[in-house]
């Protein structure tokens, strides 16, 4: 994506979607089509250095296996999961998710220049960069990402959800015809609001199973409302905010503190109960990503 940014100018500004506390959300345009710029810091000098930068002669001195080994203990760190944890049974048979970044490494066969491996150090600083690069190839329920320059990395262009309508996702650029319905022209038809309002609904049920069961361990969501969320144009929900979004593990390790009752047992929309014997928090999480209603309306 650097070449296109910097070199043939195929990367256009066109507006600021979010800025507060260095996170910048960006719309642009890559090569003509719509796209997202993410950023967690503002400059690229706000993220830690890869330190075994400092005592390489030159970044061509890192083995392919030293990059895997490095970025791969930052995946884990990132997302709250330990060697063990990774090993143990989750229910889900698709293994390691750490390792798993780890074999997408390795298909490189060329080095790494000392860019490259300083823009892969912010970009893995970065949870949700993290989240939706090592997710995306596992799941159909998450943004993909399309590349990345520098501390920057740029996501699919969705229509975010909205809490101001009786339709949280606006249906009017969605297309998705009947598979054996057609008029008498041998068009196919269109879903009426109804069927794909149901569609929606289905794909919403799908994704929150799909985060329950299908990884070695429950992804929690803990920040859900309309904005988070999009809508493909085959009408799949889609995760576009993860920032809020956390594996078993680490979720335990942020529920788990002191407290006198159950109102200090809450993060944003993830919740447990006090012991008040023993004056904690339970690690574990009280209700579920279906059980969060405060965002939306019920009408």
């Amino acid at each position: 994506m650097c070449e296109d940014l910097c070199g043939l100018g195929l990367v256009q500004y066109k507006r600021c979607l979010y800025y507060e506390n260095g996170k910048k959300v960006i719309e642009a345009r890559w090569r003509g089509n719509p796209i997202i710029l993410k950023s967690k810091l503002e400059n690229f000098s706000s993220y830690e250095p890869l330190g075994i930068l400092d005592y390489q002669v030159a970044a061509e001195d890192l083995s392919a296996l030293d990059v895997v080994f490095y970025a791969t203990m930052e995946v884990r760190n990132s997302l709250g999961l330990s060697e063990d944890t990774e090993d143990e049974e989750g229910g889900a048979t698709n293994g390691s998710l750490a390792k798993l970044w780890g074999q997408k490494l390795k298909i490189r066969e060329k080095s790494y220049s000392r860019a490259e491996l300083a823009s892969l150090w912010s970009l893995l600083q970065q949870e949700e960069y993290t989240f939706l690069r090592v997710l995306q190839d596992l799941s159909t329920h998450v943004a993909q990402v399309l590349g990345s320059c520098g501390h920057f990395y740029a996501v699919e262009y969705l229509s975010a959800g909205h809490a101001w309508d009786q339709n949280i996702f606006s249906l009017d650029e969605v297309a998705v015809p009947r598979l054996q319905d057609q008029d008498q022209a041998g068009v196919p038809e269109r879903w009426t609001t109804r069927e794909m309002v149901h569609r929606i609904a289905i794909s919403f049920l799908d994704m929150v199973w799909h985060f329950d069961h299908d990884f070695t361990h429950r992804l929690h969501l803990c920040d859900i409302k309309p904005e988070n969320f999009a809508i493909r144009k085959d009408l799949t929900v889609v995760a576009i905010d993860v920032d809020m979004a956390f594996f078993e593990p680490k979720m335990r390790d942020i529920l788990e503190q002191n407290c006198s009752s159950d109102e200090d047992c809450s993060f944003f929309d993830c919740s447990s109960r006090c012991d008040p014997l023993r004056r904690r928090c339970s690690p574990r999480r009280r209700n579920t990503n279906l059980q969060v209603r405060r965002h939306f309306s019920s009408s």
